[in-house]
This record gives C-alpha cells, structure tokens and sequence, in this order.
C-alpha cells in the first residue's frame, strides 16, 4: 500500500530526531502531490518546529497543497506549546486530506487535532502502521499511558551466567564481558535515552563514565542511589562533566552539575525515584544498567518495559550471577554482533 509506504518514511525521518526531542514525540511529515512527495521534515530537537509545519514550509510551490496529502506518523497537536497548533497551521494550508499513523495519547491532544482537521472538512485516515509508530514513540506512549518514562534494563553477563567476576577478595580489576561492535551499540543506546542509573557498588568496582563516547549525541543524565553518600570523590561519575544525580538520605544540594537529592528511605525508594525523574526533570526513558541488586529491585517490583541482556562469548567460571533467571520469558529478538548477541526482552 502507498500509504503505509510514506509512512514508513515519515517514521525514518522521525527518527533522526531521536536523543533531541525529549519529552516530545519523534515525529516526521511528507507532502505528497499526484505521488510525488514535495515536502518533507521532521522535528529536530525540543522546542524547535514540528515536522508538519517543516514539510509544508518546505513545499516550494504552495498552490499543490490543496491536492496533496500529508501524511505524518503521529496526531497532529492542537494546542499551544512552544509552538503554535499544527492541527490549525494544516487546516489553513489548503491540504484535504491527511493520513495518520498514531493518535496521540497526551491529554491536551487526544483526538483534538484530528477533531480540528475534521471540522476543517479535511479527510483523516488513522492507524496506519500504528505498531511500528507505537515502538518509535514507545517513550512518549509510556509518559502518557503509565505516568513514568520507559524503563530498560540492561546487562552484560558470560555464557555461563556471570554478570561481573569473584570480588569477595576485594578485587576492583576492570574487566570487559562484549565486544567491541557491541560497545558502539551501548553508546548508541546511550545517546537515545534521558537517564541512566546504576548501583552505588557497580561505580566503585567499574569506575564507569556512563557518557556517550563511541556514537554521536548528548549524554544521559547519570543517576546512582548512595544513602550515605559513600561514593570516592575520584570516581568518573564524581568529575562534574556532565549532568548527575545522586539519591541520598543526607542532603538536597547542587554542587555544579552534581545534583543531590534526598529521598525518604523509610518509604518506597524507586517510586520516588521515578516520581523524581517523570515530574521534576520531565524526562521520558531510563537505562537502569546495574548492578544486580539494583536490577532486581526493579524486576521484582515489575518496573520495567525492555530488557536488552548482551551476551559475552566468554566464561568467568565463578562470580556474580546475572538476574537473567527473573524475566522468566523467552527472547522477543536475537541480534548477532560477531560471536556476541544481545537477547530483547518486552515486559508485556
């Protein structure tokens, strides 16, 4: 079908705007004219103007609107933001029809967009590869329908089990579990998310930076979970370089791009967490990449939608188990990354 054709491509160009546009959308938009497409855009970072005004922006002559079709993978919005509605810029363009991929589940949209290009007496088609646009936008579905950013646990463990080597002796040695491709793929991961939160003890032990080096993109906003604030001040994630948050019972204060922030540890941690990281920083996705306690608190609390466990073609023989045991489900996906994979899991 030619619609499900030039939504295809509305949903690549939407996701060139991955990493940028948090907590928007990724959204991209065609103007297509007897078949030929005249217009395209997408929106490229927050606050900036969406994919349908680029498109239509772009179409260079404006008397084709009127017998051509927009086709964009998400409702169009129909309130003022920091941009004005789409829905109304549309509904004046001269465009009678408008194919649609995605409705969109913010509450101050919810059909309202659709509604105005309606009364517009513009045609509206809806649901076009709406599976595929749902897993694009799968952290702005996650913010609207469960109230908190979409969550990704994330491991490296040996084909033996072991997540990270014997440290019963004190050993702080680094050690390295996947390959090099696979290194690329986590910092692409990296660049895609707004956080990324790992155990007190897995930076002590690994020193990690938690940045994005190895792929091009901002870095996530690093979080860990230090009651007593016990963390050396020589580690990486100690080194003000980049946006940090640290969940303490001790202490509110900022110190530079340090962000302290105290929580009640006499009540239920995560949910504050949580509740931190969808209302007070207003980010859409979290990487929780360890250690293990700390992944199975969020397991055991079923707070998780993915899980991407990359698999090592190595033995530590002994060490620290992976909680790979508590996802009791098979693989959704298998990627190949040379003589290493990754296993995705969906929490369904």
């Amino acid at each position: 079908m030619k619609e499900e054709l030039y939504i295809r491509r509305c949903l690549e160009l939407a996701g060139l705007g991955g990493g940028s546009v948090s907590p928007n959308p990724m959204v991209g938009a065609l103007v297509v004219y007897k078949d030929e497409i005249i217009g395209q855009g997408y929106h490229k970072a927050y606050g900036l103007s969406h994919a349908e005004p680029n498109a239509i922006n772009s179409v260079e002559d404006k008397t084709l609107l009127k017998d051509s079709v927009l086709y964009v993978n998400l409702e169009p919005c129909s309130h003022w933001g920091k941009t004005p509605p789409c829905a109304d810029l549309i509904a004046n363009s001269g465009i009678r029809r408008v194919v649609i991929s995605n409705t969109d589940p913010n509450p101050k949209v919810f059909g309202g967009g659709i509604k105005i290009l309606k009364d517009a007496g513009i045609e509206v088609i809806t649901g076009v590869l709406e599976k595929e646009g749902r897993e694009l936008n799968k952290r702005f579905f996650s913010r609207h329908e469960k109230n908190r950013p979409y969550i990704i646990l994330k491991w490296a463990q040996t084909l033996d089990g072991f997540m990270d080597i014997d440290r019963r002796e004190g050993s702080i040695e680094p050690y390295w579990i996947t390959n090099d491709a696979l290194k690329l793929w986590v910092h692409k991961q990296r660049a895609m998310e707004d956080c990324i939160l790992v155990g007190k003890n897995t930076i002590i032990n690994d020193n990690p930076r938690l940045n994005v080096r190895h792929y091009y993109g901002s870095n996530p906003i690093r979080m860990t979970i230090d009651r007593e604030l016990t963390i050396p001040k020589d580690c990486f994630f100690m080194d003000n370089t980049q946006k940090t948050i640290i969940f303490n019972s001790i202490k509110d204060f900022v110190d530079g791009e340090i962000t302290y922030v105290k929580l009640d540890f006499e009540k239920k941690v995560l949910d504050q967490i949580i509740h931190y990281i969808y209302n007070d920083i207003k980010a859409s996705s979290l990487i929780v990449e360890g250690g293990r306690f700390t992944l199975m608190e969020f397991m055991n609390k079923n707070l998780w939608d993915e899980a991407n466990v990359l698999v090592g073609n190595k033995f530590f023989k002994k060490g620290l188990l992976s909680p790979k045991n508590l996802l009791e489900r098979k693989p959704m996906e298998k990627i190949l990354f040379g003589e290493d994979w990754i296993e995705k899991y969906i929490n369904k």
